[in-house]
Order: structure tokens, then sequence, then C-alpha cells
């Protein structure tokens, strides 16, 4: 049986394991990839890596400790998190049932696809998921953002402070009666779409225009520096469906110590109702393996 069982191998993944190994712990990380999103970069002829704050010389090193300690992880899919007695069983999809005494849930969470042609063509070039990430190389660019509810609504605020020029593609009448919506459709440099949707992304090299189409059935075409796709993220929280508190966004809650309501499962990063950023889930990570540490303490 192991100590600590971490689902999930993005940053606060990654960062729990490394912690909870130089804690001594016999640990497990059961992940289908190293890396989780920081393997998915902007790219765009004007961004450089070193612009971009995102914590990878961090999640690189964990990431290259980890292949090296080939015992430590599983490259696998954990289906269910089953309490039994004072200890856990995961089913797997592709191997036997493991038993830990604790377990850190890291699995991040989903972007929504929209589908639509040039989507999967451009993806990374030109058309991103994560205008937090990259708005302040913005300055004075032309963007559009498609979304319909908050996420997409605090992307196109954050770039309206510098690009030259925002759409803000898709929100409803609903979505916009709040300050933010209030504000951005005051702002004389941001176009507010409402209703729209993305039909398709065109480009050559890099993705250049979207076009759109209005409620009416109308198309237009919007040529842009860059584009972002600003749609609720998904958390993956099926293995503990029913087992663990979620919020209305079905993230997981956890307190101040990354605990969740059942003892001995803990969580850290997008999964859970905190910050969706890079360096966020590389603290929350180690943030997460300290109390877990704690936790096991007494039957170490």
């Amino acid at each position: 049986m192991y100590d600590l069982i971490v689902v999930g191998g993005g940053p606060a993944g990654l960062t729990a394991t490394v912690y909870a190994i130089r804690k001594r712990l016999n640990v497990l990380m059961i992940s289908r990839d190293l890396g989780g999103k920081t393997n998915y970069r902007l790219a765009l002829p004007w961004i450089e890596d070193y612009q971009v704050i995102r914590g990878l010389e961090t999640v690189a090193k964990f990431k290259h400790e980890l292949e090296y300690l080939d015992y430590a992880r599983s490259m696998d899919k954990v289906e269910k998190v089953q309490p039994v007695d004072h200890h856990f069983v995961l089913q797997m999809k592709n191997s036997e049932p493991v038993e830990t005494k604790a377990v850190i849930i890291a699995t991040g969470a989903r972007q929504q696809r929209l589908k639509v042609p040039g989507e999967d063509k451009f993806m990374m070039r030109g058309l991103c998921y994560s205008a937090l990430s990259y708005a302040p190389l913005f300055i004075d660019k032309v963007v559009t953002v498609i979304g319909d509810a908050d996420l997409a609504l605090r992307s196109a605020a954050e770039l309206a402070t510098v690009a030259s020029h925002v759409n803000l593609v898709g929100p409803s009448e609903r979505a916009l009666q709040n300050d933010l919506g209030h504000k951005l459709l005051a702002a004389e440099h941001v176009r507010v779409l409402q209703d729209y949707e993305l039909v398709e992304v065109l480009g050559d090299k890099f993705a250049e225009s979207a076009v759109v189409k209005g409620p009416d059935g109308s198309q237009e075409t919007l040529v842009s520096d860059g584009m972002f796709i600003e749609k609720a993220l998904r958390p993956t929280t099926e293995m503990v469906a029913g087992l663990v508190n979620l919020d209305i966004q079905g993230r997981i809650i956890i307190d101040c110590q990354n605990r969740t309501n059942v003892p001995g499962i803990f969580a850290a990063g997008d999964v859970t109702n905190t910050t969706e950023q890079v360096l966020v889930a590389l603290g929350e990570g180690a943030k997460a393996a300290l109390p877990a540490y704690e936790y096991l303490l007494p039957t170490l």
C-alpha cells in the first residue's frame, strides 16, 4: 500500500509528488502525461518564451526528475477513488487497482472545444485558450475573444487595458449585466458582438481572422493579431464524483490547507476552487503535499 497517490501530472501534481518524495513518503503519481497545460504554448511572430511568466523552468525540473524516477509514476488513468476502511482503493483504466492511505487530486480542468473548422489547425498558433496568461503581450494589438460568460468578460477586460481594439464575440445580454459587462459596453475600443458565434478560423501560418455569425444569420470576418476561446473550464473530477464536495462549477472545494470534506483526500490546482494559473498551481501542489504529510505522519 502506498502512503500517498497523486492523481494528475500537471504543475500541481508534479510539485506535490516531488515534495512527497523529499518527505520520504512511498508515493505514486498517476497521469497520462507530464506537464499538463504547460505542454501547450501560444506561438505568434512577436512572442518569445521569456516574455511569459509561466514557471516553465520549475515545471521542467520536476518533470525531468519524475521521468528519471520511473518507480514513482504510472502513465495511466484513475477512473474511481473508493474509500475502504481507513484507506482508499483507486480503480485504474489499464491496470490493477492500487491502494493508498491518502490521495491528492490534481487532475486540472479541460478547455471546452468549439469544434469549428480551423480550430484544431491553428490551436496554439495565433489561437489559444488562456488570455490571462498572454494579455500583457498584446500591447497595441487587435484581439478577438470568443466566449459567453464570466471568463470571456474577464479576459476581454484585461486585454482592453493594453490592446488597441478588442472584439468580444458571444456574450449574452444576461452575462453583460454586471460592472465588467457595463465597462466593456462603454469602452470605445471594445466591440461587443452579443449572441454571435464563431463559425470558422482562417489564416496562413497563424490564425489571422475569425468568421462569426450573428443572431440574424449574417456572417462577418474579424481580422485579429490573436484570438482566444474563453469558455468555462470543465474540472476533471469524475473519479471523485459523489465522494467530495464540489462547487457550482464542478470544482473540488478545499480549505486553506487543501483538504476536502473527506479526511485523507486533498486537492490542488485547476481542479479546485482556486485561481487558474500555472504559478498558483505550483504553489498549491506544494501546499497540498505538506498537510497530506502531516495527515500521514502518525502512520509512518
